[in-house]
């Protein structure tokens, strides 16, 4: 006979073997926990190590314009901005920034944004690293370009100068032989990422911190096109201000100078 009863009794002890015990919920809670605290630190590695090499392929692009740049203009490189003398706010000189430059307050290009116009017009955002510490609007420093100052994630050793005004003594460097450094090592190093810190006290002049990749490490564009990674953990390539900006365009060169020694 059908014994309705009984399957009605076997369905509740069946749907009671598919529930879950809370110990057994709170078990599967656990695994989940830890399998997340060990791959979230490997994702995040992972994701830092990819940006790395998109910097590193940006700065190789770079190299290539500014050989490109050269074999138009005479074995020369981009060259620029000159340095102005510091007057109320404007401390752009003296914190380095001249070095990151791609147009001056009139908007007029300089330095790698000289490339803007040919040689990297179809990537233009190379002049940006996908890493910075604090984020860069590529889109807006671009649209400064031609009518305001605009800057990128990049050092740019425009001529090894290290002057805070005035006119440099050399306006057109070859690439093929870009001289000697202050210790009279040949200079190889011509573009490396950003690191910069400066004390909060100095915001209200512009001048604020710029960092790539957690400070841990540093791609660097030697003049033959190569590009190196450094690694930076201990801030060997970091420039650090503090309060004072007047010695950080030196400092800057003294990462260059640092860089040189790797080629």
């Amino acid at each position: 006979m059908f014994n309705g009863g009984g399957i009605r009794s076997f369905s509740r002890n069946l749907h009671f073997r598919k529930a879950f015990t809370l110990i057994e919920l709170l078990v599967v809670i656990g695994v989940i926990a830890i399998l997340l605290a060990v791959l979230v630190p490997s994702l995040r590695k992972a994701r830092h190590q990819a940006k790395l090499v998109v910097c590193a392929s940006n700065l190789r692009n770079v190299g290539t314009a500014i050989h490109a740049y050269s074999q138009d203009y005479n074995d020369t490189i981009p060259f620029g901005p000159e340095g102005l003398p510091m007057a109320g706010s404007q401390f752009y000189t003296a914190t380095g920034n001249v070095t990151s430059l791609i147009s001056l307050y009139d908007g007029s290009p300089v330095g790698l944004g000289l490339l803007l116009d040919g040689y990297i017009a179809d990537q233009p955002k190379v002049l940006f690293c996908p890493d910075a510490d604090q984020h860069t609007d590529a889109e807006i420093e671009l649209s400064r370009v031609g009518e305001l100052q605009a800057q990128c994630d990049y050092y740019y050793r425009h001529a090894s100068v290290a002057l805070l005004y005035g006119q440099p003594e050399t306006f057109h460097v070859r690439l093929t032989n870009l001289g000697k450094n202050r210790n009279q090592k040949m200079i190889s190093a011509l573009v490396m990422d950003v690191q910069f810190l400066a004390n909060e006290s100095l915001s209200v002049f512009g001048v604020v911190t710029r960092t790539n990749h957690d400070r841990k490490a540093v791609n660097i564009l030697l003049a033959d096109g190569q590009v190196v990674r450094q690694d930076n953990s201990d801030d060997t390539f970091t420039v650090d201000i503090g309060g004072y900006p007047y010695d950080a365009l030196d400092k800057i060169l003294l990462a260059f100078e640092l860089a040189d020694d790797l080629r």
